[in-house]
């Protein structure tokens, strides 16, 4: 009965993060304090990641390296061009330009892994691919913003690279240790983790909002306009093009969050640092809306099944389901 009540939670979570996110923006006051409650609550997540997956699930991503070659590309050709196409459509101002453009010249963000692991997509995947672009990152993040805005950015790649260990590959590993050594103690359990998942990224994303609600106010539609649909061909870019080259459906899933999603934290810094505060308002509101557009994906493909081959009636093939490239 448990497990029931518990997935209707969990399906009904984009629900949950209107509702919470509306109540932020009316009362920040009661949520921008809570800044702190965001990196444990994502390592959180990550740790209740960890405990449902298995050390298999990283050798299947390693034997399948095409799918990380092209969330790789796509990560760092869809976002930049999509965000250059959408300032010179939209006519943005140069600040407001710089902002959008550097924010699609990021990386993928953590929130891509949360977001992968409440979709039912390829968890493993995820988190490989947004840690082989943090370490690409530092090249590839000031290139780009010089090729598509005259102006080089420094990078505080080893930054980037502490938080994401700290903030996903500890607490996975952890998981992944404690699935190992206690699975039989903890099968009973599992089906609470995605639902607590649900629940932390509900209140995290009531907590940026929160604490943005004064740039909310102050963004205009130009500003929003151009966030959703950045976000929007990033999603819908990573995964049309994925299964045109003939990649599983989970993996389609996996790019296209992956993709979609960048490391908005980082754009507003670099912003702030090498720009003006009016060229990080467009990562603030990307990092609440990404948020909600991807709350609600993961809501939509939680309840869409993917069908593949049962592997008990079929012993001579085992291992990952899903198509190659090429």
């Amino acid at each position: 009965m448990y497990q029931k009540i518990l997935q209707k939670f969990t399906s009904l979570f984009p629900l949950w993060a209107v509702l919470l996110s509306a109540v932020a923006y009316v009362y920040p006051e009661y949520f921008a304090p809570h800044q702190g409650l965001i990196v444990p609550f994502l390592s959180l997540i990550m740790l209740g990641m960890g405990i449902t997956l298995s050390v298999d699930s990283f050798l299947a991503v390693l034997k399948r390296p095409s799918a990380v070659i092209l969330g790789t590309l796509m990560q760092y050709t869809v976002m930049p061009l999509a965000a250059w196409i959408v300032c010179l459509v939209l006519k943005l101002p140069p600040d407001l330009a710089a902002g959008v453009i550097l924010l699609g010249c990021c990386p993928g963000g953590t929130a891509s892994n949360v977001i992968s692991y409440l979709a039912k997509a390829d968890v493993a995947l995820s988190i490989v691919l947004t840690s082989v672009s943090t370490l690409l990152a530092f090249l590839a993040t000031p290139f780009l913003t010089w090729v598509l805005i005259g102006q080089t950015v420094e990078v505080d790649v080893m930054g980037m690279l502490v938080s994401v260990v700290k903030v996903v590959i500890v607490p996975v590993v952890l998981g992944l240790a404690i699935n190992y050594f206690f699975e039989k103690k903890i099968n009973a359990v599992k089906d609470v983790f995605p639902a607590i998942s649900a629940a932390a990224i509900v209140i995290i994303i009531a907590v940026i909002i929160g604490t943005n609600s004064a740039n909310l106010g102050k963004s205009g539609p130009l500003v929003l306009l151009a966030v959703i649909l950045h976000n929007g061909l990033g999603l819908a870019g990573g995964y049309g093009v994925s299964k045109a080259l003939g990649f599983s459906e989970t993996e389609a899933r996996t790019i296209a969050i992956e993709v979609g999603m960048q490391n908005s934290g980082l754009s507003v810094a670099l912003a702030i640092k090498h720009f003006t505060a009016a060229a990080a308002l467009p990562g603030a509101i990307f990092s609440i809306w990404h948020n909600l557009s991807g709350a609600f994906l993961a809501g939509h493909w939680s309840k869409k099944s993917i069908s593949v081959p049962d592997e008990s009636k079929v012993p001579s093939k085992k291992g990952i389901h899903s198509k190659k490239l090429g």
